[in-house]
């Protein structure tokens, strides 16, 4: 968007399309920048799928989360008890480190901030990481993950998020490169200190720890 005018009358323009639900809407701050593409990235319109493995089966009986580690007492809840939390839409972009970039995403779930009120942190968690379907991991510093526009989504633009996206669970991230936006969620794991996840491991490709698009940072250090 080229001025905040524009801004303005695309944001109206969605608010119009949403049903009058009483469920807020929060918009990612860079959603208000000038320039929305970060360095090197290009706009695409599709939706690419990538992912390591195969799309897991869901159950929705036997499907439950968790949230442990640093917290007085782990929280766990079955999928129906997820979905009952106080829903959230996020109107976001986002860009992937392999370089495309998807401009204007309407996401719905529930907040990180909602999700992680219903525990008591310890003083000295200061880390995220997201458990996911087999085995993937990724992680983030606990103050990326409570961003206001971060959630737990399973809708996406009104319709629910297809297997291959991420059905039935998907953090969003919007502020870092995608691969932080995990599918599959099954859990968090508050640390005290950072630990690389499954794409941040060093077997998997070594990707930055962080990995914020608008500084380029796809790869750790070595």
């Amino acid at each position: 968007m080229s001025s905040e005018n524009t801004v303005a009358d695309w944001l109206a323009a969605w608010q119009q399309r949403l049903p009058q639900d009483g469920v807020p809407l929060v918009v990612s701050p860079d959603v208000y920048r000038p320039q929305r593409l970060p360095p090197r990235q290009v706009q695409t319109r599709k939706w690419p799928v990538l992912h390591a493995g195969t799309v897991p089966p869901f159950d929705a009986a036997t499907w439950h989360f968790r949230i442990f580690g640093l917290v007085e007492r782990e929280w766990s809840c079955t999928y129906d008890e997820f979905l009952r939390l106080p829903r959230v839409r996020v109107l976001a972009d986002m860009h992937c480190v392999t370089r495309w970039s998807k401009l204007g995403n309407l996401w719905e779930g529930v907040s990180t901030r909602t999700v992680l009120a219903q525990v008591r942190l310890l003083p000295e968690a200061r880390y995220v990481l997201v458990h996911c379907e087999q085995g993937f991991t990724t992680n983030l510093p606990l103050e990326d993950f409570l961003g206001e526009d971060c959630l737990f989504a399973w809708m996406h633009d009104g319709q629910l998020l297809t297997p291959d996206h991420g059905y039935p669970l998907r953090l969003v991230v919007p502020r870092l490169y995608a691969w932080k936006s995990a599918k599959w969620v099954r859990g968090i794991e508050l640390m005290a200190e950072d630990r690389a996840g499954f794409w941040e491991s060093w077997e998997h490709g070594g990707y930055h720890m962080r990995g914020d698009p608008w500084t380029e940072e796809r790869f750790r250090p070595r």
